[in-house]
């Protein structure tokens, strides 16, 4: 699934070409794709005809954007949620369709081209929702903040942390304390802090939890940077292109092969319906979890 940097590339690959422009109109060719706009594809559609997009917004793993129209500037917006395989391609008007192509968005202007929703698996979707005062949908304005935000509160999340009864890596992908890491990022900078993914939270100092949010910071700049992680063909930006940041992967996907920084063996664990990489002489165990190296 994308994560943030993903989704980051994607936001400004939209921003640069859409911002400003007016909506004709929207087709609806699969109703799985705008399943989380209840009141259907009818309203969905007329809810984007003649409205004019002003931005791309991004938080965490979610996209919007924010839209002007009849019934007033800055009230609604148009939300993306990716899933596993989702892809908004913007694409000239003459160009074949893909074979997933779920929702299909033109434009007022000369610019040409036009937006689309393509998705393989049908989990992602497109959906219209009111927007709260300072502009973030309404159905996920309790996503926090993430790390690249510069209104990021690094104190409180230390507060969370020590307040929460639970590890590390589960209150990285919590999306209520921290968004926009999931899976592999979590493992490349815990990995980089020589952190366990076990480690208590209520065992964090300040100053490591200072420590793990620079790492946290630094692996997602710099998948940024590369476009992002691409394990297969189903994660591109808005011109179809692949990221390349799974070549600078320390552990994630790597078991068996030598630590990076010691030259161990890279392990494995089953963790929560998904896998943890982790060296196990960089990153021990907490005491009495010793079956997690």
């Amino acid at each position: 699934m994308p994560e943030l940097p993903e989704v980051e590339v994607v936001r400004r690959g939209l921003e640069r070409w859409i911002n400003g422009r007016t909506i004709v109109d929207a087709q609806v060719l699969h109703p799985r794709a705008v399943r989380r706009h209840l009141p259907g594809a009818g309203d969905f559609t007329a809810r984007l005809a003649g409205a004019r997009v002003t931005a791309a917004r991004r938080r965490g793993k979610y996209l919007w954007l924010p839209l002007d129209a009849e019934r007033g500037p800055g009230e609604a917006a148009l939300l993306a949620h990716l899933g596993m395989s989702g892809q908004l391609l913007v694409q000239p008007g003459q160009a074949p369709d893909e074979k997933h192509l779920r929702v299909r968005i033109t434009f007022a202007d000369a610019v040409g081209g036009e937006l689309r929703f393509v998705d393989q698996r049908t989990f992602g979707g497109l959906s219209v929702h009111p927007v709260t005062p300072d502009g973030v949908p309404e159905v996920i304005a309790h996503i926090a903040r993430d790390p690249l935000d510069p209104a990021f509160d690094d104190d409180a999340l230390h507060a969370a942390l020590r307040r929460r009864g639970t590890t590390i890596k589960r209150a990285l992908l919590d999306q209520s304390l921290i968004s926009g890491v999931g899976n592999i990022y979590a493992d490349e900078a815990l990995w980089r802090a020589r952190l366990h993914f076990e480690r208590p939270t209520a065992t964090l100092t300040r100053p490591r939890t200072a420590e793990l949010l620079d790492h946290v910071r630094q692996v997602l700049t710099a998948a940024l940077a590369e476009g992002g992680t691409s394990f297969d063909s189903l994660y591109v930006n808005v011109n179809g292109e692949s990221g390349y940041f799974e070549r600078a992967l320390n552990v994630y996907g790597r078991e068996g092969l030598p630590c990076r920084r010691c030259a161990a063996p890279v392990r494995r664990r089953p963790w929560m319906n998904r896998s943890s990489y982790f060296c196990p002489v960089c990153q021990r165990p907490p005491r009495g979890r010793r079956d997690a190296g």
